[in-house]
């Protein structure tokens, strides 16, 4: 019998869906992506098939359709209707948090969402929305079995010292302590390299995770070492509006000298800085890369040192690099980007083919470059439609 699985990545207004046909055979198959918008205003809903074509369209006025429960039913029976004879066996969701507990996906159970509320002070900006919609899909369709999947899972089996600050212990007792986050992403780049360079399999790899959330990791034998995310998805790499780290004597500045408060400090730091405050143009690297102002320019340059930068920190937690992988958004579309990282790495013996990276093939380092460079295209979402197929499996 074949089998479906409805992947789902909700966020504050919106709803990313995918649908993956499971046969029981191999990783299972996206055949339909799309996404809701709009939530809370006026949604709009699309949907394409595998080849990115339109499926089809619907958008609701303020007062038609604006909760998630009546969103979730609408999509629910618009998916069963295109099933063409396979069944809908359960949802997975990406979940931004799941805290010291969770280092593998869990099956939703009333006790695991009471769980998992409990960690939204450590994901404020994310957490809730991910919660509210499993909720608005058990009470749209209660008898569906439901898989939460960690962004934090992967990094779970880090050395303690790449988990801990130094602050006092019953700080780090109470949950403050580095997490990182995009492990869906880094576990199917992890779990996708020795595919395409078997050797590679047991290496110290480099991941970059570059869009508009960004950040690094350092992997060894397809198990996480280290990453530039810590407590939250604030740290490490500047962002397209999030500043990356930051001296927290800055923060202590800004409460003393500006009469900035907690809810002031959050904008600025989330919404206000990265790409965006450097530049004062835009969040978008395709714009600055485009733009003449000189301020947009140190905003790419800034980028890239700042990975290049981070790049060094963790091939000394790795205690060496053997690969580098660029992956996400920009890390897959933006050649100068890339080019530029590559120019800073030459130290490590980086060498980038400037026709290969143009037209963004796989490999675009040189024969002769020390470390081989790649590009691979993430796919979180077909991790989540792995791991909830595992879940009830009773694997994992």
């Amino acid at each position: 019998m074949t089998q479906a699985i409805l992947v789902i990545n909700a966020g504050s207004s919106s709803l990313k869906f995918s649908v993956f046909r499971d046969g029981g055979q191999g990783d299972p198959v996206a055949t339909i992506n799309g996404q809701i918008s709009g939530i809370g205003t006026a949604p709009v809903f699309e949907a394409k098939d595998a080849q990115r074509q339109p499926l089809a369209g619907k958008s609701w006025t303020a007062g038609e359709a604006s909760d998630r429960k009546a969103l979730l039913a609408y999509l629910l029976d618009w998916i069963e209707e295109r099933l063409e004879g396979a069944t809908l066996i359960a949802a997975g969701h990406r979940v931004v948090h799941g805290g010291v507990r969770h280092a593998a996906p869990v099956r939703l159970t009333p006790e695991v969402l009471a769980e998992l509320d409990g960690l939204v002070p450590l994901a404020p900006l994310h957490q809730p929305h991910n919660l509210a919609a499993i909720r608005a899909l058990a009470d749209a369709h209660p008898d569906l079995p439901q898989v939460a999947c960690f962004d934090t899972a992967f990094h779970r089996g880090q050395p303690w010292q790449s988990g801990m600050f130094a602050i006092p212990r019953e700080l780090t007792d109470e949950g403050v302590r580095r997490y990182g986050f995009h492990g869906l992403s880094y576990e199917y780049i992890a779990r996708r390299l020795p595919d395409i360079a078997p050797d590679l399999r047991d290496a110290r790899v480099v991941v970059a995770h570059l869009g508009s959330g960004a950040s690094m990791c350092g992997i060894h034998g397809g198990r996480s070492v280290d990453s530039t995310m810590g407590f939250t998805a604030l740290d490490g790499l500047p962002m397209g509006t999030r500043c990356g780290a930051i001296d927290p004597g800055v923060l202590i500045y800004l409460m003393r000298e500006k009469g900035l408060d907690a809810g002031a400090i959050e904008k600025l730091l989330y919404n206000k800085s990265g790409l965006l405050g450097v530049s004062g143009v835009s969040n978008d690297m395709r714009a600055l890369l485009d733009s003449a102002d000189p301020h947009a320019q140190e905003a790419v340059e800034l980028f890239c040192f700042r990975i290049a930068k981070e790049a060094g920190a963790l091939a000394a937690s790795l205690g060496g690099i053997d690969a580098f992988v660029f992956t996400a958004g920009i890390g897959e579309r933006s050649a100068p980007v890339r080019a530029r990282v590559g120019d800073k790495l030459a130290w490590l013996g980086v060498r980038i083919d400037e026709a290969a990276n143009t037209a963004n093939e796989t490999r675009i380092s040189t024969p002769d470059s020390r470390i081989p460079v790649y590009v691979i295209p993430t796919d979180e979402e077909r991790m989540i439609a792995l791991h909830t197929r595992d879940a009830l499996a009773g694997r994992g």
